[in-house]
Formats: C-alpha cells, structure tokens, sequence
C-alpha cells in the first residue's frame, strides 16, 4: 500500500526547490534551515500564501548577493553563530510588526560585513601537497575543497663527492598541522624515479632530516619522503643522489700499496740465485746429497785415486 505525504509537505518542498532553488543557492541556504526561514516569513506575514511567497522572494533576493561567497574552512562555525544570531533578530523584528523589506537587505548587509572580516584564506603554494590549511568552503553548493595540486613533489637533484655527506630535509612550503606529524623514507637503488613500486622502507628513518655520511657509490639513485597527517598523505618528496668524484686518498693510497706488493712478488722471484754447495757444505747438510751430488762425488773420489796412483807409480 503506497503511503500518502501531507500536501503541506509537498506544497512546502515545491515552495523550497521555486524561491531557494540553484539560482539563490548561497550561505544563507547553508547556514539556515528552511524552516527557519520559513518561520521568520510566517512571523511578518501569517499563514496566507500569497504574502507568505512574497516573503520568501525577498528573504532570497535580498542574500543573492552571497551566492559566490567563499571562506576560509575553518571560519564555518563562526558563520553558523552569525547566521543563527541574524534568524533570531529577524524573529525579533517580525515580531515587532516590522517591514521584512526592510529587514532582510539590513540583516544581508550585516552578514556581508561579518564575512569581510573573517579568517581569509591562504593561497596555495605550488608545486605540490595535500594542503589542508588552504581548505576554503563554497556558499554555492555547500561544500569544500583543496587546492589542486599533486601529491607527489618534483625530483630534487643533489649531487655528492664520493666520501662526503648528503642530507635531504623533508619539508615543504606551506603549513603543515602542528599534531600527528610523521615522516617515512623510501629508496630506490640506482635510478631516478617516482613510481613507488620502486621503493623500499628505509628502517629507523623517521625525522624529516636524513643523512649518509660517508656517501659511496651504492647509495646513488631516488630517495624518497612521505609526510603524513594522521595517517594521510600530505605530501611525497623526491631526491636524486648522485656520487662523483674519485675514491677517498687513503683508499687510494692503500690500492697503490697493494699493487706495489703484487709488482714485488715477481721481481723477488727473478733475483733469486742458484746455490752451488761447496764439498763441506754437501757434507755438513745430508739432505744436500741427492742422487745427482753422490755420483759426483763418487766421480770426484775415483779421479783423485787414479791421480794418487799415477803420481806414485
């Protein structure tokens, strides 16, 4: 069984999208129920539809002039105290047996006044970041937004001499929250890049400060900085590395050490003599005896034995 809606809710709901549609869709429409206002037009004018129309005509023409209007986000709740305040002297004037002609441009143009003088909204600092301090509210359509920039940074060039100190400094151009602040570090080896399935966590690494010291040629391509505000990005910064330069003098100085002993080893080994053993020394040293020697010797014994008979005969 289809259920049947009042036809003062419908004729309410058809006066609401006519006098409050798109065209007069601004702060007051954001800031003040409809009921609230259409309570204020009953007060002026009573119950009678035609004067009660009227009313509702004039309450919009009168904020038209705030339908672009946009402020800072975080000014909302002081707009919604000034709005509540000007329903409940509207109600005061109504019930006054006041002219609403009159008391709707007065009650726009305070509210104008009260919009100048709210908090303005900072401008956003390119080239990057989630940048919620900039955050500004729009009166046509009620909603928010951010600047649109990107999150992630354009790649910082540092170049390093082998042997030095690098140091990145994870920090950005506008302002961040002053709670619930985290940074994390990232690196992709030998390449400079900012597609994140690349990069692997950095252990221990979490203040927006990084260090390498001394740098070496493994520690060339992109290291990367996420900062988070409560475990949303706000921004992620990028830093190419690259080493140059010859290595440090005292690895230097022991490679050339190290070459002179393998240029030595050579040398040494040409240099070395023969050794011609006198006869004592064949006899003093048994392991100086080989086959070779005692034959020899041998030959040696039986030449001085024929010379010995010779000589006698």
């Amino acid at each position: 069984m289809a259920l049947l809606v009042p036809a003062s809710t419908v004729s309410s709901a058809l006066v609401a999208l006519s006098v409050f549609g798109a065209s007069a869709w601004a702060c007051l429409l954001c800031f003040t129920s409809y009921n609230e206002r259409l309570q204020i037009c009953q007060i002026f004018d009573g119950l009678e539809r035609p004067a009660l129309g009227e009313c509702e005509e004039a309450f919009a023409e009168a904020f038209k002039g705030l339908l672009d209007t946009e402020i800072h986000y975080d000014e909302r709740s002081h707009l919604h105290d000034a709005f509540t305040q000007m329903t409940h002297s509207l109600q005061e004037v109504a019930a006054a047996q006041g002219s609403f002609r009159v008391a709707f441009p007065l009650a726009a143009r305070k509210m104008r006044k009260v919009i100048s003088q709210l908090k303005e909204v900072p401008a956003c600092v390119p080239p990057c970041g989630l940048q919620e301090v900039a955050r500004r509210f729009h009166c046509r359509g009620c909603y928010s937004t951010v600047c649109d920039l990107p999150l992630d940074c354009p790649v910082q060039d540092v170049t390093v001499t082998r042997g030095h100190q690098a140091m990145f400094s994870c920090t950005v151009n506008f302002q961040l929250p002053k709670e619930e602040i985290t940074y994390s570090w990232k690196f992709a080896g030998g390449l400079r890049t900012q597609d994140v399935s690349y990069f692997r966590d950095i252990p221990r690494a979490e203040g927006y400060l990084a260090r390498i010291r001394p740098v070496q040629p493994k520690h060339r391509g992109t290291f990367s900085c996420v900062i988070t505000h409560d475990q949303r990005p706000l921004a992620r910064l990028y830093f190419f590395l690259n080493v140059t330069g010859p290595p440090p003098r005292g690895e230097t100085e022991l490679q050339l050490t190290f070459r002179e002993v393998l240029r030595w080893a050579p040398r040494e080994a040409e240099m070395i003599e023969p050794w011609s053993p006198s006869l004592g020394e064949l006899l003093a040293s048994p392991e100086a005896l080989t086959s070779g020697n005692q034959c020899l010797l041998a030959a040696l014994v039986a030449l001085v034995s024929v010379c010995v008979t010779v000589l006698a005969w």
